[in-house]
């Protein structure tokens, strides 16, 4: 393909991994670890924002932001999804060489962000407090979470846009520059949180003040390094505007991951007030069961971003590889990408219960609370390998274009069954064991539809497409 050699010749530039030649296992790494590192900053960040706001003194501080996460989730994943939509078209347009519809993916979509933000903070201001008081919170919990939860939403516009930033660079093979740049803006984020809550005797509000402040600063900082890329995804502040093909692609296929996420954020929701209820049985008056949920949470979201980083290589090779044509190449892509999760998933797991005790330490003291956090901790990341199965074979349907059958597969095997699960298996034994299980059960049942439909579908494109003449 004359448009693919010329891009990768002469547009191409050194942290821009050609995806489309030669061998993958190699490039898969040097495409996930960067992410990997970068995802695991931000989630270092993120438990630096519990371990700080605990250093407040306030009580339940940590408890308070842990009840936020889902619902946090539910309202931000319904437009971030289309970040994936975003991926998915520039690394696709990327692959067939198309260089106007790369631009046109690009502007539109950072215009999508900005409105796709705003409406989130409008959203969020309004529901935050009914929706964690439907949840169970209450008391102080409730005053710190709604607290927390609104400073949160306001910083949603700048949250939405460095995410499609991001997604751009990573559509074209760049890794490297988030990674530098969310690391500088990470750092910043501590140590506002250090200022506004030791200095300035803040709580809650401090942490969230700092995480808004720390994402302005990686918008500027994003968008200044594609306004100088001199390749297909140069960003111009003057060619802002909505493109209706581009709208059209970013919103089909990422449409289906935004409600997705948005229906896993509700069935988590749902876990978080089965696990709220638990602890109000359990302790009256106190916090230690949120907490130790809360502490294991935050532990165990170390685990799924490292492996979610191979989701994103999923995502992007196959995107390129679907359109440039070379549908055969797609299987080493899945060979390599289940080889990768896997991997880097039974390494997280073995840091993860081998390190427990001063990992929670750092987070809570209380006996039940640690009891908590390992209950979590064993039920949850022992078989986390299959998580990272079914994020990669989500992974690969959604850059073979088709990302409404993922998100159905994911709704029946995951959500769906974890509502199910809630509704009559744990009112018999409510316990926190019994509402962990539903993970990995839901897990193992949407990582095998997953490979069996992503084999189908490159299987008909096979029959369907033919293979382009080497360049």
């Amino acid at each position: 393909m004359k448009t693919e050699h010329t891009f990768f010749h002469h547009g191409h530039r050194a942290r821009d991994l050609n995806l489309l030649e030669g061998p993958l296992l190699g490039k898969v790494f040097l495409f996930a670890l960067p992410l990997m590192a970068t995802n695991l900053l931000q989630v270092l960040y993120s438990a630096a924002d519990m371990v700080v706001a605990g250093m407040s003194g306030v009580d339940g501080a940590i408890g308070s932001i842990g009840t936020t996460g889902a619902f946090i989730n539910l309202v931000l994943n319904i437009f971030m999804g289309f970040s994936v939509g975003t991926n998915v078209v520039v690394a696709r347009c990327i692959g067939k060489g198309d260089r106007e519809q790369v631009q046109n993916a690009v502007h539109t979509s950072l215009v999508m962000a900005a409105i796709f933000g705003t409406i989130c903070t409008v959203i969020g201001q309004f529901i935050c407090r009914p929706i964690l008081i439907l949840l169970g919170d209450e008391g102080h919990i409730l005053d710190l979470a709604t607290l927390y939860t609104r400073i949160y939403f306001g910083g949603a516009p700048f949250i939405a846009i460095a995410n499609y930033l991001i997604a751009i660079l990573r559509a074209k093979g760049d890794t490297r520059t988030p990674l530098f740049i969310l690391t500088g803006t990470g750092l910043l984020n501590v140590l506002m949180n250090l200022f506004f809550v030791l200095v300035c005797g803040m709580s809650v509000d401090g942490v969230a003040l700092a995480t808004v402040l720390s994402n302005v600063a990686s918008v500027v900082l994003l968008g200044i390094v594609l306004m100088r890329d001199e390749g297909m995804c140069r960003l111009s502040l003057k060619k802002l505007r909505i493109d209706r093909r581009a709208f059209r692609e970013i919103v089909r296929d990422g449409l289906p991951a935004g409600l997705q996420g948005a229906l896993f954020s509700l069935s988590n929701m749902l876990i978080q007030s089965s696990i709220i209820s638990i602890n109000n049985a359990t302790c009256p008056g106190g916090s230690a069961i949120i907490d130790g949920n809360a502490a294991g949470g935050s532990l165990e979201s170390f685990a799924y971003t490292a492996t979610n980083s191979v989701y994103q290589a999923a995502v992007t090779f196959t995107s390129q590889h679907f359109g440039a044509g070379k549908i055969k190449r797609i299987g080493s892509v899945m060979r390599n990408c289940y080889f990768v999760t896997t991997l880097i998933a039974l390494t997280a797991t073995a840091v993860l219960i081998t390190f427990r005790h001063p990992l929670l330490a750092l987070y809570v003291q209380d006996p039940l609370a640690v009891q908590a956090g390992e209950t979590r901790l064993f039920v949850m990341t022992v078989p986390y390998f299959l998580l990272a199965w079914m994020e990669v074979g989500s992974g690969v349907l959604r850059g073979l274009g088709r990302s409404f059958t993922s998100t159905m597969v994911s709704l029946i095997g995951t959500c769906a069954f974890r509502l199910i699960w809630i509704w009559t298996v744990v009112p018999i034994d409510p316990t926190l064991v019994t509402v962990y299980l539903s993970y990995p059960i839901s897990w193992t049942l949407t990582a095998a539809l997953h490979l069996t439909f992503s084999l189908l579908v490159r299987k008909k494109l096979m029959q369907t497409m033919p293979e382009p003449e080497a360049a």
